[in-house]
């Protein structure tokens, strides 16, 4: 339930990626999916979805699987995308999905936030076709640190 009202808020606070069109699948705990509709408006110059459509798609992905290995935390954190990186390894002719896993054990980040006030890692995202072949693959490093007051 706490995965829903996550996924819920996520979609409506997050107002660059309704625009570009992600709509976030599922979370659990460090884990998340995201999928990009095949839409007109994010298609690029040869008619497959754009490059800066599926970054979108990943980071949101990413921080989907963030939100979801600090949910028991969740509202004391203050969480930023650090750095990220893409490949691409095919055309995305179609809708996209977004797989997200934070590398990390959320426990063992939850207690550092708590011992040290911050901890920086990386999400692996997979970007995967319609029909299930892997197009891509992100890198997205979180730092997450307590709240200020």
């Amino acid at each position: 339930m706490i995965y829903d009202m996550i996924r819920s808020h996520l979609g409506q606070s997050v107002p660059f990626a309704r625009l570009a069109g992600v709509e976030i699948d599922s979370i659990a705990g460090g884990r998340a999916s995201a999928h990009l509709p095949f839409r007109p408006e994010g298609l690029n110059h040869i008619g497959t979805q754009h490059a800066a459509a599926l970054f979108a798609l990943g980071e949101t992905a990413s921080g989907a699987a963030m939100a979801g290995a600090f949910a028991a935390i969740l509202p004391e954190i203050r969480p930023v995308a650090a750095e990220a990186s893409i490949r691409y390894f095919g055309l995305a002719k179609g809708a996209v999905t977004a797989e997200a896993r934070v590398e990390a054990e959320p426990q063992a980040l939850i207690e550092a936030v708590k011992a040290e006030g911050k901890v920086r890692f990386p999400i692996v995202v997979s970007l995967r076709s319609e029909d299930g072949v892997e197009i891509g693959e992100m890198m997205v490093d979180w730092h997450v640190s307590k709240k200020r007051t």
